[in-house]
């Protein structure tokens, strides 16, 4: 790629597409497709079809996704896999119609089986059954993938596809509700320090655990495979490092400076005990994590209390 090669992000408004159009314009390159979902519906195929005929990108990079926590998962899991196929068939076909080179889809580590071995290789896809709590939205990023690998494996295009860990950073969904671990984890924290609630009661045992990438090393990693001429059909993203929800949410009271007990509830679900990705195939490519847990929840953190004050704090 080079500074003038045309770019569509889908889903740039994203916590994932906002770091990837940041890291994209940070190299220089100048030329990005930029749609909300209002001036684009990506569940709408003629509108994805008549996009692409008319921008004619070069490159497409999938970024776009309907997402939540275990609450939102089991919520509206028909939701989770109607919308997420619809944006996964319409792009990765209709990128293929109107003559796009490349495409990378994003993913998700659920994609890998609830009782997968640890750390999770990518050859562990489909060998035994899925996590229950999040199965309508890993099926539908397992189609993608699958989409990605057949359309290149019987057209000879370079559609290839990454699967992040558990990712966080500016720009996260703060919903109280619908939102993943550790964002919801840094507002109820910090709203009980606000108020000087004496405790905090916080879902399951505390003994799952859980790896977490910030998103802007996601980025990077996005930004090497697009620069690899021959890239693996799907590859792992991951930091290399877990940690238990416990350690996770005592490290959180610690950032934000709440002081109160932390109660566990263990008639709510853990989700899967433990998903750990391995990532040696994208760490062999040069590519490392710049940050390591707490600094990068700092950061997030600092952002949080940013957008907070000013009221641009994201809650879809």
């Amino acid at each position: 790629m080079n500074s003038s090669t045309r770019i569509y992000v889908a889903g740039h408004r994203g916590m994932v597409g906002a770091a990837i159009v940041r890291a994209l314009q940070a190299q220089g390159f100048n030329n990005l497709l930029l749609r909300t979902r209002r001036e684009l519906d990506l569940c709408d195929g003629a509108a994805v079809r008549d996009f692409l005929a008319a921008e004619k990108p070069e490159v497409v990079v999938v970024a776009a996704a309907r997402v939540g926590g275990i609450h939102a998962n089991a919520t509206y899991p028909a939701e989770f896999i109607h919308e997420n196929l619809a944006i996964a068939h319409h792009l990765i076909h209709e990128s293929w119609v109107n003559g796009v080179r490349r495409l990378l889809f994003l993913g998700s580590s659920c994609i890998y089986p609830r009782e997968a071995p640890q750390p999770m290789h990518e050859e562990y896809l489909l060998t035994s059954p899925l996590e229950p709590t999040n199965e309508a939205y890993a099926i539908a990023k397992i189609a993608g993938l699958k989409l990605c690998q057949y359309y290149r494996q019987q057209y000879g295009v370079c559609f290839h596809s990454a699967m992040p860990t558990n990712l966080y950073g500016p720009g996260d969904n703060y919903h109280p509700e619908n939102s993943h671990v550790l964002p919801a984890l840094l507002r109820r924290f910090h709203e009980a320090k606000a108020t000087g609630a004496p405790r905090v009661m916080l879902w399951g045992t505390g003994v799952a655990r859980r790896e977490f990438l910030h998103v802007d090393d996601l980025a990077a990693a996005l930004l090497t495979l697009l620069e690899m001429e021959n890239p693996p059909d799907w590859i792992n993203a991951g930091s290399g490092a877990d940690v238990s929800i416990a350690e996770l949410a005592g490290l959180i009271a610690k950032i934000t400076g709440y002081k109160g007990e932390l109660a566990w509830d263990s008639s709510r679900p853990d989700g899967t005990l433990r998903k750990f990705m391995d990532s040696s195939r994208l760490l062999a490519t040069g590519w490392k994590p710049r940050y390591d847990l707490e600094t990068g929840i700092r950061h997030t953190y600092a952002d949080f209390l940013s957008r907070n004050g000013s009221g641009d704090l994201r809650e879809a």
